[in-house]
């Protein structure tokens, strides 16, 4: 058992009263205590947060991403800023394109991920069904709006192909959720990447992306070109027969010249109808050439390569993340505990609430005394061989600033706890002891009727007692049991109907404190505990000052004062506190 005193000497120290205007500064002191008090709290959150994010990066599918690079050749003319403009327009359609439903459906369908599991009998996870709410798009297959179209398409379409148009459009809205497209910087090279449950279907995915999204360039490159070769065959036609038309005009009056500016007129215009219809013929040409040999507005320059490691689930970042959320919640949580925590734990919480001279921290063990070992060890020492009598650590620190409430004439000194089992038999005891070894003449009193463990322990067969006593003052002679040369016990005796705390406030008793005071130096009165019984309050007006015992970490500070409180009401005098059983990370 070791103690750490606070606002402790040989003197009471009047300390100031509480400020009631604001709050006091935090220091790093009051942050440590917060820590060694709490630390638990926050350990344990941390560590629930760590095993639920290792259980799931242990049970989480692992993911493989894998990226496919291709180049894209802007046909762009115009002034610099407007090929600018024109090639980001231009990079910008591309990207979507590359992620239109023809592009993904092609994917589908060219790699069967239509009868693949993870794309078809999927639930979609907590994290997809987030992102698709947060973009507004459905997790499930629109069964609704299909059916409330009508009836015509169920009548004439097979059930069987309804539902494989369902399955394949799942696997296309899957496929979409595990595939991106983006343009790397401002250059005209873009990357798609798949994501998968194995490395190798990954890379397939992306390359086939790759592959289907320049097919999809040239179809479309294809079919404009088919629209325009269409419009220019129709349009050869037509300035073929202009030509024709013009060419029999200019042969007609060849042959009887009449005017020569019409005849001048006639050739120009045959000659410009003869040149249009070059150039559109040219044009035709080259138009029929695209459609049939395609040239594509991107190619691949970097294809897939199988992935080493797992791109999901992140285990590090995972980890960390619930580390930081982990010790951010139990920092909360220890701090709601911490603020909402009325349980003494520091020796000012008492000293500032109830403006104590002193407080004082006992690290004391929580199992029953041996009193009768402890006063044969002090019977064996004198005030010359203080050391051969085994001193608590810290006990001597608290018997020193009683034995100087003495000199203020303190002599008769109460010992109650707040709440039974709060060690005030044990400090009386300890007090008594060193007292007596000081050289002091020192009387023990066992008064707590409502728990006599010093009577029981030290005298547990007397015949007379403090009882007898308070009926007979000649019995103190006897009564009181010499355990020492300076020490002397009296023990409680044979209770019956009003304990002898009541009776001493009478005042109408055989025993005087004051003609105990010229035999002894030193008095300690072991008392009930004050929620146990209400003999504090009869006899604490009749003792010079009381000491009241509290629990760390079990008595409450509200107890607490109003123990204190009701006894300076009834005339106490309150000399000071100590919390008993203190860690030993508290008190040191």
């Amino acid at each position: 058992m070791t103690s750490s005193t606070i606002f402790s000497g040989v003197s009471p120290i009047s300390l100031p009263a509480a400020a009631t205007g604001g709050n006091s500064p935090l220091t790093l002191r009051d942050m440590l205590f917060f820590l060694r008090m709490r630390w638990l709290w926050i350990a344990v959150t941390t560590f629930a947060f760590l095993v639920l994010a290792g259980s799931y990066v242990l049970t989480a599918e692992p993911t493989f991403v894998a990226n496919t690079q291709l180049v894209i050749f802007p046909q762009v003319s115009g002034s610099e800023a407007q090929r600018a403009f024109a090639e980001d327009a231009f990079i910008e359609g591309q990207l979507e394109i590359a992620k239109s439903s023809d592009v993904v459906g092609g994917t589908v369908t060219a790699l069967g991920l239509d009868t693949d599991p993870d794309f078809v009998d999927q639930t979609p996870s907590l994290q997809v069904r987030a992102k698709n709410w947060l973009m507004g798009v459905s997790s499930e297959p629109d069964t609704a709006s299909q059916e409330a179209a009508g009836t015509g398409p169920r009548d004439t379409q097979p059930q069987q192909q309804i539902e494989d148009g369902r399955i394949h459009d799942r696997a296309i809205a899957t496929l979409l959720n595990m595939m991106g497209v983006r343009r790397i910087g401002s250059s005209t090279i873009i990357e798609i990447s798949a994501a998968a449950s194995t490395p190798q279907k990954a890379v397939d995915i992306a390359d086939t992306l790759a592959r289907q999204y320049i097919q999809k360039n040239i179809a479309m490159k294809a079919s404009a070109s088919r629209q325009y070769s269409e419009w220019l065959t129709r349009f050869v036609s037509e300035q073929q027969r202009g030509l024709a038309e013009a060419a029999s005009a200019l042969a007609s009056f060849t042959s009887n010249p009449r005017d020569q500016f019409k005849l001048a007129e006639l050739q120009s215009a045959t000659d410009a109808r003869r040149t249009l219809y070059e150039n559109t013929l040219n044009q035709l040409t080259e138009a029929k050439q695209r459609i049939t040999y395609p040239v594509s507005d991107a190619t691949i320059v970097s294809r897939a390569t199988l992935p080493l490691s797992k791109a999901r689930p992140r285990s590090t970042l995972i980890i960390a993340f619930a580390a930081a959320v982990g010790l951010g919640v139990g920092f909360a949580l220890a701090m709601i505990r911490h603020a909402g925590d009325r349980r003494i734990v520091r020796p000012n919480q008492i000293a500032d609430a109830g403006g104590l001279p002193f407080v004082t921290l006992l690290a004391t063990s929580r199992t029953r005394n041996d009193y009768s070992a402890r006063f044969l060890a002090a019977g064996t020492s004198s005030s010359g061989t203080v050391a051969a009598y085994p001193v608590i650590p810290g006990m001597a620190e608290l018997s020193a600033t009683v034995v100087g409430l003495r000199r203020k004439r303190r002599v008769v000194i109460g010992i109650v706890a707040v709440n039974p089992g709060g060690g005030a038999s044990t400090i009386a005891c300890e007090l008594a002891v060193l007292s007596s070894i000081s050289g002091a003449q020192t009387l023990l009193i066992d008064a707590a009727a409502q728990k006599s463990s010093l009577s029981k322990s030290i005298a547990p067969h007397s015949s007379t007692g403090l009882i007898d006593v308070l009926d007979n003052g000649e019995l103190i002679q006897t009564a009181a049991l010499p355990l020492t040369p300076t020490l002397k016990f009296l023990p409680l005796g044979k209770v019956e109907a009003v304990t002898p705390a009541i009776r001493l406030s009478s005042r109408r008793t055989q025993l005087s404190f004051a003609e105990l005071k010229k035999e002894f130096d030193a008095i300690f009165v072991d008392i009930s505990a004050f929620s146990a019984s209400p003999d504090a309050n009869a006899i604490a007006p009749e003792l010079d000052g009381v000491l009241v015992v509290t629990s760390h970490g079990h008595t409450s500070i509200d107890d607490t004062m109003h123990v204190i409180e009701t006894l300076r009401n009834v005339g106490a005098e309150i000399l000071g506190a100590v919390i008993n059983h203190a860690p030993k990370r508290i008190e040191s």
